[in-house]
């Protein structure tokens, strides 16, 4: 007679890894899981029906997008049109309603090739970031009230970089294979919320996060693709080649990292050639506007002379901001290649765009947005990333408050004293996450991505790879191996005889 109880069939192949649940890892989000039903089950079907994790963290990301659109409803409404200090008061301020008139896309002109009036003689974005704004302005109607194309110039605009935002967190999602749940880190962050839509720097962020996860997968010549078209957009994905290079170095994967050199120079000269042959001196403004823009709002150099009351030359901060660069990129080639196991690939992308954010001669609010998906492989680990966003978020409201404070005729908002203070607690809050990711190079087994026996899930080729080329500690065999929760453990390290 038949058996009443459901059997099923045996399985005879090796078994994917189970995905890993941060309500089980993580006490943070244990705790904020009460809001939804407290810690999934062991029970669970995780990843069964429509609403898998990588859906879910996209629609959680579109939903965040939107209320950051929300919060800016004050200034869509009058705030960007009826003042200067009240889009500050309100917190709301965009560059995007305002550019589309003072960079000519109200008037149909051309970036790179025709002449602006004003200050500023051609359109001082990257090449991808400029055709992005012109397919924008080029989707709005023309004619009528300039505040209605303004506003509606924003909401297409908003429209565009809403996918971008989707695509960030999927491809963030999807890069550690074991660990999609991380995605909900950049998907719920407030950071990302609040900044959205204040500039384009979302193109860039999502082809990096591309790129990332390209790399990932073992696709070198499709990670340099992307990471030449982000480079396109903005300056700072170009970075990752750098600790990518040492990596590489350390495991001798010299043709995987040629692959993604080329591609990415490939890339970049595809989308910037055709302009600088036909408009180079459009096509240079970029570059000449950021060696010759004074120090600005966020930087250290802006604090330094704040306090001294001495002003820092843009020649100046241009010198020492390269030399703090070559001492970084100096401390993170020790750190590579004598670190006991191999750093991870996105500890290190992380680590290098964090110098360079600390270092600039500018930090603008918006440019959070290109360490959020690196800080969420980087350190998955609720805690440590909501004291970053906390104070990234002091941040951001307090730029606008010491705005409204400098632009108004009866002083509200934040004096230069707390300015410089919000100004501190951003440079102690991104500095307290790269000690955190140094801590966990150094002592592996607390990196909480390796404490279920994985190696580097976002390292494509050189995920497991044996060790080549090392220096001091660990060129001796690995004394800092992870503690296997689940899975295999993971032993490497030692340089090949």
């Amino acid at each position: 007679m038949p058996s009443l109880h459901k059997t099923s069939p045996p399985q005879d192949g090796p078994q994917d890894p189970p995905v890993v649940c941060p309500t089980h890892r993580d006490e943070v989000a244990a705790a904020g899981s009460a809001l939804i039903g407290g810690p999934v089950g062991r029970r669970a079907l995780l990843g069964a029906g429509p609403l898998t994790p990588v859906r879910v963290i996209a629609l959680v990301a579109i939903g965040m997008f939107a209320l950051g659109m929300v919060q800016k409803i004050p200034c869509y409404d009058w705030a960007w049109f009826r003042g200067t200090t009240s889009q500050y008061t309100h917190a709301c301020y965009s560059d995007i309603p305002h550019l589309f008139v003072g960079r000519g896309f109200s008037e149909g002109l051309v970036p790179y090739f025709d002449r602006l009036s004003g200050d500023i003689e051609f359109l001082e974005y990257p090449v991808l970031t400029g055709l992005f704004m012109k397919v924008a302005a080029w989707l709005t109607p023309g004619g009528g009230d300039i505040m209605h194309r303004e506003q509606t110039y924003w909401m297409i605009n908003a429209a565009m970089l809403m996918v971008c935002a989707a695509v960030m967190a999927v491809c963030v999602a999807r890069t550690h294979r074991r660990r999609p749940w991380d995605g909900l880190l950049v998907a719920l962050a407030p950071a990302f919320a609040l900044t959205a839509t204040i500039n384009w720097d979302l193109l860039a962020v999502a082809l990096t996060a591309a790129a990332v996860l390209m790399w990932s997968r073992g696709r070198p010549l499709a990670f340099g693709i992307l990471i030449g078209l982000a480079t396109a957009a903005k300056f700072y994905p170009i970075l990752l080649l750098g600790p990518l290079l040492l990596l590489c170095w350390r495991a001798w994967k010299w043709r995987e990292y040629g692959a993604a050199l080329l591609g990415a120079a490939g890339a970049w000269l595809v989308v910037n050639l055709p302009v600088m042959i036909l408009a180079p001196e459009g096509w240079k403004q970029f570059y000449a506007f950021s060696t010759e823009r004074n120090v600005d709002f966020g930087s250290v150099w802006l604090l330094i002379s704040q306090r001294t009351g001495e002003a820092i030359a843009p020649g100046t901060a241009n010198t020492y901001a390269i030399l703090l660069m070559l001492l970084a990129c100096a401390g993170l080639a020790v750190l590579t290649l004598t670190a006991p196991r191999r750093p991870r690939f996105a500890q290190l992308a992380f680590l290098i765009v964090a110098a360079f954010v600390l270092t600039n001669k500018v930090y603008s609010p918006q440019y959070v947005l290109w360490l959020i998906p690196l800080a969420a492989l980087a350190r998955p680990r609720w805690r440590d990333f909501l004291v970053w966003q906390a104070c990234e978020v002091m941040y951001f409201l307090g730029i606008w408050m010491y705005l409204a404070f400098t632009t108004s005729g009866n002083k509200q908002g934040l004096p230069t004293d707390g300015y410089h203070f919000v100004v501190v607690l951003h440079l102690l809050g991104t500095l307290y996450l790269c000690a955190v990711i140094v801590r966990d190079i150094l002592a592996p087994e607390r990196d909480v991505v390796r404490q279920d026996g994985s190696d580097d899930p976002s390292g494509g080729v050189l995920d497991g790879a044996e060790d080549v080329f090392v220096r001091g500690r660990a060129a001796h065999p690995a004394r800092h191996a992870a503690t296997a929760v689940e899975g295999p453990q993971v032993e490497w390290g030692v340089p090949r005889e």
